[in-house]
């Protein structure tokens, strides 16, 4: 070994040593080190001030929230794809009249389509429309079961974004940017509020529809939070959460004594290094060995009694909407902090009949209906409602055009994308219960009363949670401000009971 390689050794070694704390102490100017001290200033109002503090040993520790919380815990059903609203909840009888019109230019000019080109023509709504409950809210014949559950749903019908393509528009419900790397709504829960359950995560994925969405595992990321605060997939087939079970020849007392060597290695490089990621490591550890035990029991459906299973219409062993649900409500029962169901499938675009209004849409209504009544009415009556916040979202809306490709009608019926209005709904968790927030216009194509951008959402959800939304908005600063919507404290006094 000469003299040049024994250096770069050393300069490698250094290197490993070199933290974020180093750099920002010694960069250009030392401002790094100006910025750090200004932190800790009483007259500064950082955001850290406000950062809520975990147990050293346990990221996840259960804190109390800022404020009091009217929800515990989030069940979140995601249909991937983008249901439209002008077949399930926002009834439209102009447009019904203009069915089978050329659609006027004046909604075509300075508009961007995913697909339609040329003159398309108006459709009206594929399925009748009935009003039902004290609160009159209307419903379409596709969901019949939910319908009977509307005095408990909190409609938002004026949801908008700005992005038109699946992608973009997915990672803006659930991390408030049209870009990777942010993270999810999920994670900043848990992050914030940790898990009142040591042997389960505090954010977990259920996937339904026979495909993940577009862009996967984004959805539910950590982003630059600890890893630990991401979600974690479970699965319907094989073991509930990828790599859960031990090894052939491996002893659950075999793997605790690895574990115990791991720990001590992984403190040791903590001590050394400083990084949070190195105890997240070991808690991570610690989590999938009592996970071992927890997860079969929490995913083992078929303890459950037979009237439930046909309540849901559930099948044990199957990937399925309905088996999801049942399994978020036996997660909310162990506290799991947020639940989020992706449903793919949802995009009826009319390019053929899997994904027609008239054929595949129908399809899918039947598989979320049932189960979707099933949770809420289970969660009531075990007295759950009340503190779990549910949520039933697209990622936008569906036009009041009917879809042509190339400028010729197609054979099947469908809708293009549209993000100038959607409608959201949740239940439960401090929501005001029967009633409508927002207007869309006469063919609903655009909000024309309240305009709720996802942010303003993600404001209220949190502070449903126990945040004050004036003090933790600092996750969602520095987003997009195109859209004009209302505020975050004119939606939470408008929807909170």
């Amino acid at each position: 070994m000469n003299n040049e390689s024994v250096s770069s050794e050393v300069q490698r070694l250094r290197l490993q040593h070199q933290t974020r704390r180093h750099f920002l102490r010694s960069c250009p100017t030392g401002l790094g080190a100006l910025w750090l001290a200004m932190q800790n200033s009483p007259g500064y109002a950082a955001p850290s001030q406000a950062l809520p503090v975990h147990d050293a040993n346990n990221p996840l520790s259960p804190i109390q929230p800022p404020l009091p919380a009217k929800a515990k815990r989030v069940i979140f059903l995601h249909m991937i794809g983008a249901p439209s609203q002008l077949e399930l909840f926002d009834y439209k009888p102009d447009l019904k009249r203009l069915d089978g019109h050329d659609c006027p230019q004046s909604f075509l000019e300075g508009k961007r389509f995913a697909f339609i080109q040329g003159t398309p023509k108006m459709l009206g709504p594929q399925y009748p429309f009935e009003q039902h409950g004290e609160s009159g809210a209307w419903v379409s014949d596709r969901m019949p079961h939910f319908a009977k559950h509307v005095d408990d749903v909190c409609f938002i019908k004026t949801m908008v974004t700005d992005q038109f393509n699946h992608g973009p528009a997915q990672l803006m419900v659930h991390t408030g940017q049209a870009r990777m790397g942010s993270p999810s709504i999920g994670s900043w829960a848990t992050w914030g509020l940790g898990s009142e359950n040591e042997d389960l995560p505090g954010f977990m994925v259920l996937l339904s529809g026979g495909r993940q969405p577009r862009v996967g595992k984004a959805l539910w990321s950590g982003g630059f939070l600890p890893s630990v605060y991401q979600g974690v997939q479970c699965r319907s087939q094989g073991d509930p959460v990828l790599d859960i079970s031990n090894p052939a020849g491996v002893s659950r007392d075999q793997r605790r004594q690895v574990l115990d060597a791991l720990s001590k290695l992984n403190q040791r490089t903590s001590v050394e290094f400083g990084d949070p990621e190195t105890l997240t490591r070991i808690a991570q550890y610690e989590m999938a060995f009592r996970m071992q035990t927890a997860v079969p029991d929490a995913m083992r459906i078929d303890d459950e009694p037979a009237h439930v299973h046909a309540m849901y219409g559930t099948q044990p062993g199957k990937e399925s909407f309905a088996n999801n649900c049942l399994l978020a409500r036996r997660l909310a029962e162990r506290d799991v902090r947020f639940i989020q169901l992706f449903d793919w499938g949802w995009d009826s675009h009319g390019a053929g009949k899997d994904e027609a209004l008239n054929e595949g849409f129908k399809s899918k209504c039947q598989q979320i209906d049932r189960p979707i009544a099933a949770l809420l009415a289970d969660l009531k009556q075990r007295d759950m409602l009340k503190d779990t916040l549910v949520v039933w979202s697209g990622e936008f809306g569906r036009t009041p055009m009917r879809e042509n490709r190339g400028g010729t009608e197609m054979r099947f019926v469908g809708r293009d994308h549209n993000p100038g209005a959607f409608t959201l709904w949740m239940a439960g968790g401090g929501t005001k219960p029967g009633m409508t927030y927002g207007e869309t216009d006469a063919v609903g194509y655009s909000a024309a009363i309240n305009p709720v951008q996802l942010r303003d959402f993600h404001a209220t959800m949190l502070h449903l949670l126990g945040f004050d939304h004036n003090r933790f908005s600092f996750p969602f600063q520095g987003l997009d401000q195109k859209l004009t919507g209302v505020k975050p404290a004119t939606l939470i006094k408008n929807v909170l009971a």
